[in-house]
């Protein structure tokens, strides 16, 4: 595996996608943002500043799960439809390289994208005199980053062998589920039957648990403490060794497949 190649790849991806016009999103979000700072003082008086708070985080979370989805799932199964992936694959970089150069030049994007709408964030909650915690708000915004990572790589593996509009349904699905993965484990065990609880402990184990990666509740409500240093490390791991495991199995499946 070569360093420079999974760069040229990654350095190709960042480039292609900012020319998409991915970033015009900071405008909508600040545009979306301002707008709600001065609207809603007039129709939640004594609720506003939460209401920005949990916006804003929603909003980030959401834009950039709107990128890793629509484009994630683009990346590979674009360069097959098109027939450039036999170009590619003729060069001498290995489909490890390919796919993690894919992966990584995606994930740079999210975090310029993460990046530019935390400023964008911050400044709106200063501007308007709204108290908040920066390093919560900053290590929740790490969390999504991660997670955004992961649902990353679930579109890149998915879209390794199935269509794009395929893709792009079975990542919004693993989005969904990893969220719920706790509450069907908790349904299984309400249930009398054996084997219900089976099916949901093996589908907790093979679907990401995504609700270990959000804190954002936390930062905006403090409804809860966040996890102790260890805790947190031990989640930031399982996010990215569950990302690894993904890009494993799409270089493997990649590997297989004839052009």
């Amino acid at each position: 595996m070569s360093l420079s190649r999974i760069f040229v790849v990654a350095t190709n991806v960042y480039k292609e996608v900012i020319r998409d016009r991915v970033l015009y999103l900071m405008g909508l979000y600040a545009l979306l943002m301002f707008a709600a700072a001065a609207l809603l003082p007039s129709v939640a008086a004594n609720a506003q500043d939460k209401i920005i708070l949990d916006l804003g985080m929603a909003g980030i979370h959401l834009l950039g799960l709107v990128v890793t989805v629509f484009v994630g799932t683009g990346l590979i199964n674009k360069e097959i439809e098109k027939k450039t992936v036999l170009v590619l694959i003729s060069k001498p970089i290995s489909r490890l390289e390919f796919i993690w150069g894919k992966h990584f030049g995606l994930s740079a994007v999210l975090a310029v994208l993460l990046a530019c709408l935390t400023v964008i964030y911050f400044a709106v909650l200063v501007l308007n005199q709204i108290e908040f915690t920066a390093v919560s708000l900053l290590l929740a915004i790490f969390y999504t980053f991660i997670e955004l990572m992961l649902l990353t790589a679930a579109a890149l593996l998915f879209g390794v062998f199935t269509s794009s509009l395929l893709a792009t349904l079975l990542t919004i699905g693993v989005y969904l589920m990893g969220h719920l993965s706790q509450d069907i484990v908790a349904l299984g065990k309400l249930t009398e039957s054996p084997l219900f609880q089976r099916v949901t402990s093996a589908m907790y184990l093979v679907l990401p648990d995504l609700e270990r990666l959000n804190f954002r509740n936390e930062a905006v409500y403090g409804m809860t403490l966040f996890p102790s240093p260890p805790e947190l490390l031990s989640h930031l791991l399982y996010g990215l060794l569950y990302t690894a495991l993904l890009l494993t199995i799409a270089v493997f499946i990649f590997a297989r497949r004839q052009f």
